[in-house]
């Protein structure tokens, strides 16, 4: 029996250091692909409010550009709230996902309720608005770790949703064995791979994963152009991003795609324009493709492998007061 759901992807820009204008977009654009029937909206890595490619080309030691960018970065970053709330710095994410009846999972830069610290997370909220799971991206690549915390397993896993069970990883994550069999162990129908950029090896990743997990893959580049970035961050973001622009004016241009759980494309990278890439899902192809490969069923080898999982957020500070 075939269970379908259907999965958007936003490729467009956000609004650039703007969390108004970023949450403002975001709400447009899940009206938009609740119009085109999807039950499930995707957003890139930290669409929320801009990937900071900055830190690439400014990584020296106590740089003032890259501290005046960081500075303006953190002070234009959500803090999330807890599991359920519904107010909090995305509470217009909140009330388009409840409006229209859809599972949003976003990329943002989450800054810390605590100190000035930011994390690399997925936030994913459900079609009543409640948020259902944070996860922080477990390690920052390269010169990333200039600007975000390393995150934990709290977030590691998938949650049960209408448009079916999702979960996701940041990037560079698709590369860490455990954080996927973590993922595949918990039955995800739905992966949201999300990227700044869609190379080929990010392509090779996600096909992979979707091959390795059986579950469908929504690949999410970020698409963004010079026109986006404003004026005086412009210099920089160029020498984080590198000479070779993907296609005339574009900083990122996308690659935006939608795997099955053969590894096969169902809708190929959409590059160089801006899109809401959609596709409709048929879930009980899952169940025919793990007739030959169950990386946590009869291909796993329960008895000689075993992976431990501490998924504790701890807080580094506990206070015991006493009379």
């Amino acid at each position: 029996m075939s269970r379908t759901t259907t999965v958007a992807i936003v490729q467009q820009p956000p609004a650039v250091l703007d969390l108004t204008g970023s949450l403002e977009r975001a709400a447009d654009h899940i009206a938009a692909a609740a119009d085109l029937g999807a039950d499930l909206v995707v957003f890139p890595e930290t669409w929320l409010t801009c990937y900071p490619a900055w830190a690439f080309g400014l990584a020296g030691w106590a740089n003032p550009e890259a501290r005046h960018w960081h500075g303006r970065l953190l002070a234009e970053s959500p803090v999330l709230g807890g599991i359920g709330d519904r107010n909090d710095g995305i509470a217009p994410l909140r009330a388009a996902a409840a409006e229209h009846g859809v599972t949003v999972v976003i990329g943002l830069n989450e800054r810390s309720a605590r100190g000035g610290t930011l994390y690399n997370s997925l936030a994913t909220i459900g079609p009543d608005g409640l948020l259902l799971n944070v996860h922080r991206k477990l390690m920052p690549t390269h010169t990333e770790r200039t600007i975000w915390g390393i995150g934990d397993a709290a977030g590691l896993h998938v949650v049960d949703t209408p448009a079916g069970r999702i979960g996701g990883l940041v990037c560079w994550e698709h590369w860490m064995p455990p954080a996927r069999q973590t993922l595949h162990a918990a039955s995800e129908q739905i992966h949201v791979a999300a990227w700044p950029d869609t190379p080929e090896m990010h392509q090779i990743a996600a096909r992979s994963y979707a091959f390795e997990g059986r579950c469908f893959v929504a690949s999410a580049g970020l698409y963004l152009t010079s026109n986006d970035v404003p004026a005086e961050l412009l210099d920089a973001y160029l020498a984080g991003v590198g000479p070779d622009i993907p296609s005339e004016g574009a900083l990122f241009d996308g690659g935006s795609s939608i795997i099955g759980p053969d590894g096969m494309w169902i809708v190929e990278p959409v590059h160089g324009r801006p899109e809401i890439v959609t596709a409709i899902l048929d879930l009980s192809a899952i169940d025919r493709e793990h007739q030959d490969l169950d990386v946590v069923g009869h291909y796993a080898r329960d008895d000689i492998f075993e992976l431990t999982v501490d998924a504790r957020r701890r807080s580094g500070v506990t206070v015991i007061t006493g009379r």
